[in-house]
Parts: structure tokens; sequence; C-alpha cells
């Protein structure tokens, strides 16, 4: 069976779309014939994105922000519809991880976190709604395998995966009777910009590190973004209120 990924004339906005899945997505989401508006706290990698999605022939909309403030996610998909005239797709791909002993875990990034990784889904989602809702749209919020488990040093990070994941299920519930579809991805480790970062605590036990890296390594990038396109596109009709897990086997046990 061939499923086919189109959208040609819709319109979708990725969140972290600077480097790694985000930029992934975009690039997806491009093939597929979508216009885009790309967001990102870093201007240089919306740049860079934004020249590999041209030369894919697509529209491009770059709108530099920072997701830990509400009024900026608000902002965003104002700036694609008033671009496009239209939103087909909101992909919440952005994502910070920061590894702390619990009792060490500094609060400044403890909020940011919860910032970036649980309300600006959720700020970016109640501002791109109205629109989805014309369009029959999608959401897909990209959550984590630890979403499902515990995972030492990273409580704040298990938070707000695991809270976005029930935070997906709970809005595919109130609008099971309306035209938008609201699903996530759970990927394990990918070498992406936050592996290369990965920074444990200095103090951290190994071998408590070693029971979520995965016996088959790590994720594909490209598999991941080809999910989130799908379940972007109609031709993820089927889709609603899931989270797709894309680890390798991480969570099977």
């Amino acid at each position: 069976m061939t499923i086919e990924i189109a959208m040609p004339g819709k319109v979708a906005l990725v969140t972290g779309a600077a480097s790694g899945l985000g930029r992934a997505t975009a690039l997806k989401l491009a093939q597929a014939g979508a216009h885009l508006c790309i967001v990102d706290v870093n201007p240089e990698g919306l740049a860079e994105t934004k020249g590999l999605l041209e030369s894919a022939g697509v529209d491009v909309l770059v709108h530099p922000a920072d997701l830990c403030d509400p009024a900026a996610c608000k902002s965003s998909v104002t700036a694609a519809v008033e671009r496009f005239g239209r939103l087909d797709a909101l992909c919440n791909v952005a994502g910070l991880i920061y590894l702390a002993n619990s009792h060490e875990m500094p609060e400044n990034l403890w909020h940011r976190m919860i910032a970036v990784n649980l309300t600006a889904p959720f700020m970016l989602s109640q501002a791109a709604i109205p629109h989805l809702l014309e369009a029959d749209g999608a959401i897909v919020n990209v959550a984590s395998s630890a979403s499902f488990i515990g995972e030492a040093y990273a409580a704040a990070y298990c938070a707000t995966k695991a809270g976005l994941v029930n935070m997906t299920k709970a809005m595919a519930m109130e609008y099971m009777r309306k035209p938008i579809r609201i699903n996530a991805v759970a990927p394990g480790g990918m070498i992406t910009n936050i592996a290369v970062n990965f920074r444990p605590p200095e103090d951290c036990d190994f071998e408590l590190l070693k029971r979520f890296s995965g016996m088959r390594g790590t994720v594909e990038v490209d598999d991941v973004a080809d999910m989130v396109a799908l379940l972007a596109s109609p031709a993820g009709r089927g889709y609603h209120g899931n989270c797709i897990s894309i680890d390798a086997g991480i969570t099977a046990g």
C-alpha cells in the first residue's frame, strides 16, 4: 500500500524549524506541496531552513519567536494566517530538555521547559483551532518516549511530555464532533541539536541513563518527520487522539 502525502495549496506552521526534527518536518511538508510558516527562537537556523524550502519551490514565511512568551505563540499563528489567508496544519515540534538532579533543578529552567514543551503547544493550538476548524485541519504535537517511562534526571522533561500526550487526548475528545484532527508522535532519542547538547549531571549514575538509551540505537529523524507529515496531511484522516510511538522499542518493556 502506498500512502500519498499531498498538501498542495495548504499551509502548515512548524515550530522548532531552525534545525533537527522541525526542519525535517518542514521539508517533508514542502515536498507535499504545502506553504510554510516556520517558527523558532534561532533566526540564523530559520534562514538556513528557508533556503532549503525555497529550493523546493514553496512559499515560506520566517517568523522568529521565543515560544516562552504566550503572546509570541499567538502572533505566530496570526502572522501565518495574515500571510497565507488560511492554516491547515499546526506542528508543535519545538522542545527543550535539561537534565539535573531534581533537588538541584534551577527554577528558571523548570519554568522554561514547562513554557516551551507544554504551554506553547497549548497557546499555539488555542490560536490555531478556529482556523483549523475552517480548513478541516490538524494539530500534531511532538511528545517523547519520556511521556511513558520515568527517566532519571529528567523529571521536568518527563512531566512536560506526559502532559503533552494527555493534553492531546483531552483536546481530541473535546473536538470529537468537529472537523479537526489532533494527534501526537512520541520519538525515542534522535541525533538532533538536543542530543548533541545532551549534558547529564556530573555525578550521574550512567547505569540509570542506559535504561532509556535504547537497545536498537537512535531513531532516524526522517522517519519521525514522515509520521508528523502524515498526521498533518489529509492522508492521516483516520488518526485522532492518538500518540504514535517511534522509539525503536524503548517503551516496549
